[in-house]
Parts: structure tokens; C-alpha cells; sequence
């Protein structure tokens, strides 16, 4: 199958073609056609398999009537992100596609300044990414009109669940003429998310192309195993020995990403951290940097890189291993993307191997691991579960003493 199959418009075909697309990815093949065919679905697709061109196409075919007359602070179509990295993410996918069209888009998010997003929306425009908060913020400044929507999209909606954004969701969706396609996008199908999805559009088609354990086929996975008082020392190490033009790391914690950073500055490696107290501006800029080859690794919060989209992207390190385990799986999608082949390498101390363990369940496969020369942990990361000891009880209640010790 080829873009051309898909009836979309011919400007978005040239599009495309300037990007040297050619042949849709799966969730694209399937999702492309229900859009056009003005379905509700919900669909699950991991990070990296053409999710956001999957409904960002159709629905800018879909508006790409030039006789339509603009209202004041009216909107047509609407796509609802959990973090204001992706909705910068999606809003570029929508001027890229949108080249040849005379669609007006923006997006609005906490971070930055309100007043100039009031003015864009001033004439109305077809296509606005939002963030929940501010999204509602603007409406209640009555500087955005919801009442004229025809398509909705909610974006990493397991995502936004998981962020506490359930309550902001609903008021959206009240906001919104009960007339409109329903357009929901996951990771996973969790129970939240069917939830919520049923709630909104009852007879919504369910897609998915994938699995919530399934890993990319060009991604090689390694276990570093290491004392966690040297994670940062073998990191340098492998930067500087295996020569990483570029790298994504992701951390645990906010304060986790900032030490990293300080650490890689003095031995100058070029880094930025990205996470939720950095400024609107400062993670933008830094995530701008790091896709124009200015920044060689680029430290990151999971929130923080929700949305991050960079080609080529070669290597993703764990340098804490994420307390959820399905996190593995849209941490490491960030890499062997486009046909490229990419690598996720996890550093793992003693303390984290229950996290690993969960990880390796979740996907069906043991993690290869690799001891560094030099760096071989003190503590040891185990193989497997220890089992657990038996303990003998007498009639009475009380474990029974090993005849063989003494006293």
C-alpha cells in the first residue's frame, strides 16, 4: 500500500512526497481510511510508528475546504496533548503537512506568555494543539470558542489519566458539541482509558497495532550492570569510548537529571536537562538544540521527553531504571526508528533488579547482560529471584530448630 491509496488530498500527497514518504506505517494504514471515513476510533500505538501522522493527514484533508469563512475565536479541529513538548511536536507535524494548504494552526500550553496565544486565536484558525490547563484557562478568558468543533483528539490520553488530567478531560468534552469525531490515541488500553473512551464516543473503532510489551525490531538492548555510586563514571566512559555523536538518558527524578548534567559539564560533555521545573523556554530551546545537533546528550524526566520525536536517534540510556515498567517501552521507542537500527542500553545497580525483572516480564526477553572492564559492581545484580526458604512449623505454631545447631 502507498500514501496514494489512501484518498488523501492531493496538496498533503505533496507533502508527503517532499518528505520522501512513501508507504504508510501500519497504525497509518488502518487509522488514515476510519478518519476519512468520519469514524470515531480508538487506537494503541507505541511511540515511533507514525501515530501523530496518522490523524494529523485525514484531519487536514478533511479541512482543506478554501471557501471556508473564518468566525472569531472559533476552531474546527482540536488535538489535546499531555505536555507542552508534544504539543510543539504535533503543531510542527501540522505546518510540515500542511505546506501546500492554506490552513491556519497554533498551539497554546502553559509556559508561555497567554496574551500572545489570545491574539492567534483572535480570527479563528482550523487546527489548535492545546494542553488541557491551558486550553480551559483561554476559555474562561472566553478568547477560544469550542462550540464549533468538529474533530477531537486526544493525544496520549493514557498519558494524561496518568497525569491527573481526567477531571480537566471531562470538562473539555462538555464544552464540545455532542456532534463531532472522537479521535483517541494510547499507548496501552488500559482499563482507565476504555473507561473513558466508551464514555466519549460508544461506538468508537478499536485499532491497534501493537502490543504494550512490544519492543521495536531494530533496537539491541544491553544490561550494564554497575554500583549506582559509579552510574555517571561508566556513562562518561561510554560517551567518550564508544564516541556517541548524540545520546538521550533518561533519569528518574528532576533533581536526578540536573546532577547528571553537572557532572557530564565538568568533564565537558556537552548536555542539557529537560524536566518539569525548567521553564517553557529553557526546554524548548534545549530541545531545539539537541535536534540541530548542538547538544550531545541530552538528559531527560519521562514527562519531560513525553512527545520528543528526534530522527536518527541512535542510543537511549537508562541511567535509572523506571519504576513502571511498561516506561521501558516508550523510553526505548525513541530509538531504532525509520529503519535505522538503534540501541538501549540500561544501567542497572542491585537495588533496581526487581525493576528489571518486571521490565524483562513485561517484554518476554532476557536483557543481555555486559559487565564494563573496570567497572564490575561490588553488588551484585542478580540473574534471577532468590527462591523463597521454606519455613517448617510444629503443631504448635513454632519454626523447628535445626538439629545441627548448637545451644
Amino acid at each position: 500500500m502507498k500514501f496514494n491509496d489512501l484518498k488523501l488530498s492531493d496538496p498533503i500527497l505533496r507533502s508527503l512526497k517532499d518528505q520522501n514518504y512513501k508507504k504508510p506505517t501500519p497504525i497509518q494504514a488502518e487509522v488514515i481510511p476510519a478518519v476519512l471515513n468520519n469514524s470515531d476510533i480508538m487506537a494503541a500505538a507505541q511511540t515511533g510508528t507514525g501515530k501523530t501522522a496518522a490523524f494529523v493527514l485525514p484531519i487536514l484533508s478533511k479541512l482543506s475546504n478554501p471557501k471556508y469563512k473564518y468566525k472569531g475565536h472559533q476552531l474546527r479541529a482540536l488535538i489535546v496533548t499531555p505536555t507542552r513538548e508534544l504539543a510543539a511536536q504535533v503543531r510542527e507535524s501540522v505546518n510540515t503537512y500542511s505546506k501546500y494548504l492554506s490552513i491556519r494552526s497554533t498551539a497554546v500550553y502553559g509556559g508561555a506568555r497567554i496574551h500572545n496565544q489570545r491574539l492567534k486565536l483572535r480570527k479563528g484558525i482550523d487546527v489548535l494543539v492545546a494542553t488541557p490547563g491551558r486550553l480551559l484557562d483561554l476559555h474562561n478568558q472566553k478568547s477560544v470558542n469550542l462550540k464549533n468543533i468538529e474533530i477531537l483528539v486526544l493525544d496520549e490520553a493514557d498519558q494524561m489519566l496518568d497525569m491527573g488530567f481526567i477531571h480537566d478531560i471531562k470538562k473539555i468534552a462538555n464544552l464540545l458539541p455532542d456532534r463531532r469525531q472522537n479521535l483517541m490515541f494510547t499507548a496501552t488500553f488500559s482499563d482507565s482509558f476504555r473507561s473513558l473512551a466508551t464514555n466519549m464516543a460508544e461506538k468508537a473503532i478499536e485499532i491497534s497495532v501493537t502490543n504494550d510489551n512490544e519492543t521495536g525490531e531494530n533496537i539491541n538492548h544491553y544490561i550494564h550492570p554497575v554500583d549506582k555510586s559509579r552510574k555517571a563514571e561508566l556513562l562518561i566512559e561510554l560517551i567518550k569510548t564508544k564516541k556517541w555523536d548524540q545520546a538521550l538518558v533518561f533519569t528518574r527524578t528532576k533533581h536526578g537529571s540536573d546532577r547528571l548534567q553537572k557532572q557530564l559539564d565538568k568533564v565537558n560533555i556537552n548536555s542539557k536537562a529537560i524536566h518539569g521545573n525548567k521553564t517553557q523556554n529553557n526546554r524548548m530551546k534545549a530541545l531545539e538544540a539537541f535536534k540541530n545537533n548542538k547538544i550531545q546528550i541530552l538528559v531527560a524526566t519521562d514527562v519531560a521527553a513525553r512527545g520528543i520525536d528526534i530522527k536518527r536517534m541512535s542510543q537511549v540510556i537508562n541511567f535509572d531504571v523506571p519504576t513502571v515498567a511498561k516506561d521501558y517501552v516508550h523510553r526505548i521507542g525513541r530509538t531504532g526508528r525509520g529503519g535505522d537500527m538503534g540501541e538501549a542500553i540500561t544501567l542497572v545497580s542491585a537495588d533496581e533488579f526487581r525493576l528489571l525483572r518486571d521490565i524483562e516480564k513485561l517484554i518476554n526477553n532476557k536483557l543481555e547482560r555486559v559487565e564494563i572492564e573496570g567497572f564490575e559492581p561490588e553488588h551484585v545484580v542478580p540473574i534471577k529471584d532468590k527462591p523463597n526458604k521454606k519455613r517448617f512449623h510444629n503443631k504448635k505454631g513454632f519454626k523447628k530448630r535445626n538439629k545441627s545447631r548448637k545451644g
